[in-house]
Parts: structure tokens; sequence; C-alpha cells
């Protein structure tokens, strides 16, 4: 068994700017300005983008977002029990993460070949509005 594993694709600086510019077009075509970060695949923060207009208490919860998205490597949301969110384990998660993970809509994992090598998060309007936001940014490393 190998002690070590070998390439391994990682986001560079130019591609989470390019996944946060294409965010902000899409937050500029649907005509709400947004909090925008992207992360690595171990949620440390690459790029940020605060748009002119975005609410201020929403930095810290796009940074969470795609800090949960890229640890948990699937979209944030709340926790669901068959087709019903589970409420208790959706903020157990929270609480135990020490907020790391959120039950919040608009984080979305960024993958290359099936791997997560970072994550979007996006938040400052509705949850379907962050959630559409961030599959743009997502979309933009895809076609890569």
């Amino acid at each position: 068994m190998p002690l070590v594993t070998r390439n391994n694709p990682k986001l560079t600086l130019e591609g989470a700017r390019a996944v946060l510019a294409a965010a902000e077009r899409r937050a500029i075509e649907i005509g709400v300005p947004m909090d925008i970060a992207v992360v690595d695949d171990g949620g440390h923060l690459l790029a940020f983008a605060r748009m002119d207009g975005a609410k201020l208490s929403s930095i810290q919860v796009a940074i969470t977002k795609a800090e949960s998205a890229a640890i948990r490597r699937m979209a944030t949301g709340p926790a669901m029990e068959g087709d019903k969110p589970n409420l208790v384990l959706s903020l157990g998660l929270a609480v135990a993460s020490h907020g790391r993970q959120t039950p919040i809509r608009g984080g979305i994992p960024l993958l290359v070949d099936g791997q997560c090598v970072g994550a979007i998060g996006v938040s400052s309007g509705t949850e379907d509005q962050d959630a559409d936001v961030a599959r743009a940014g997502a979309a933009a490393l895809e076609k890569t």
C-alpha cells in the first residue's frame, strides 16, 4: 500500500478567481449583490468578494458555507431524514463543528475529475439566489 498519494488536483488562485468572476457575473444578472467566498479543499480562503451593496452580515456566512461544502464534500443544506429536514441533526452538526458546518444552502463543492478541490459559498440573497450564484461559479471550473 502506498504511503503517499500523487497527482491530486489542486485549485489555484487563478482558478479561484475564475470561479469568483463567474459567480459575480451571475449575481449581476439576477440583480442581487453578493458576498462570495472561494476556498481550497481544506476550507481555507483563497478568494473573496463583497459586491457593492452586499450585506455586511453575510460576509462570514458566505465563508462558512464555502468551508462547510469543502470539508463535507457536498452542497450545504439541512441534514435530511427521508424527504424532511432533520432540524436537530442540522443544528447538532453546526454546534459540534464549532460553526464550520451550516444547514443553510448556498455552498457548493468544486469538483475536478470527481475530486473536491475546494468550494464556493455565497450569501446575501435568498437561499435559492445564493445557491444559483454558487452553481454559476462552480460551473466555470467544470468547463476547464
